[in-house]
């Protein structure tokens, strides 16, 4: 494992960390939640090292304004800046061969970008992954409260920005008290495990105060329903818990018929934190994914891929 900084267009120090051989026949990118880091792939991370080791090259990386990323300034908290961010980060670490992507909340919104900000990675994508995430009209959702739903999902955003602002980090923690009602309430399903609420409320009070006002209004904008067409016939999951409040099933729905061939995968009870919520279901998506890429990379002759084989 390694860690690098890279400098984003916009002189941002953007936290990259990096698994495996550089000549690895296969990349698998992990873009994570809005208000989280890498860590929200922890478990995931884990479970493709024991399985794959270093036969596939495995990048994690902190969205800018999150993590050890420098803080970003809200007019550049935006899906495209983190498309732009997700290319240089490809660039630097995994500049040719197949690529496996999966995201998560903003993560996927992030990945339905691409064809907008970097169209040339698309025939370089052998496999995709939408956790709990989105491609539009996130400003319809209620959070499970039709009465007032809309209401507080426009407030519960600028009342953590304003904590942040107003209190210490160290406060905070003391006293989580709001960060933990609405991870335990708007975030997770069922079961709820301690330790996966305590790492959610952490990341949340370590999240800058810009990143969670600028992100949230950008996501109210996010309309990639149209990209969606330029993932056809590449192996592609979309996994949502069945108690997701922010980006709901049918959501995931959306995303499952905007991509040709795409798998829909709801699970009972679950929240908007898959990745922790149900680490087994999720490692395994993925392994079916990276399974498949490496067989057909294997199939290909030295050089670049055949991206129409690839995709077969």
């Amino acid at each position: 494992m390694t860690t690098h900084t890279v400098i984003s267009a916009d002189r941002l120090r953007i936290h990259v960390t990096v698994r495996g051989r550089e000549n690895a026949p296969l990349t698998v990118l992990l873009s994570h939640c809005w208000t989280a880091e890498e860590s929200d792939w922890h478990y995931q991370v884990h479970d493709l090292l024991e399985r794959y080791g270093h036969d596939i090259r495995l990048i994690t990386w902190d969205h800018r304004g999150h993590g050890r990323s420098e803080r970003a300034p809200e007019d550049a908290c935006t899906i495209p800046h983190l498309t732009r961010d997700l290319g240089l980060v490809v660039d630097n670490f995994a500049p040719a061969g197949p690529l496996v992507v999966a995201g998560h909340s903003v993560g996927g919104m992030v990945i339905t970008c691409i064809p907008e900000e970097r169209p040339d990675l698309l025939p370089r994508i052998v496999g995709l992954a939408l956790v709990n995430t989105s491609c539009g009209e996130l400003y319809k959702v209620t959070l499970g409260l039709p009465e007032m739903g809309a209401i507080l999902r426009d407030r519960l955003p600028f009342l953590l920005a304003t904590r942040a602002r107003v209190l210490s980090r160290s406060r905070r923690e003391r006293f989580p008290v709001v960060e933990r009602q609405i991870v335990r309430r708007f975030l997770f399903g069922r079961p709820q495990r301690p330790r996966d609420v305590g790492h959610v409320v952490d990341q949340l009070i370590h999240a800058w105060p810009e990143t969670m006002s600028g992100f949230f209004k950008d996501m109210m904008r996010h309309d990639r329903v149209g990209n969606l067409s330029a993932f056809d016939d590449v192996p592609t999951v979309v996994l949502v818990g069945s108690r997701d409040l922010l980006t709901p099933p049918a959501h995931a729905a959306t995303l499952a018929r905007g991509i040709r061939g795409a798998r829909l995968v709801i699970a009972p009870d679950a929240g908007h934190y898959l990745p922790l919520e149900r680490r087994a279901l999720v490692s395994e998506e993925l392994y079916q994914l990276i399974d498949g890429a490496l067989r057909r990379a294997t199939d290909q002759p030295a050089g670049r891929p055949d991206v129409h084989a690839a995709r077969a």
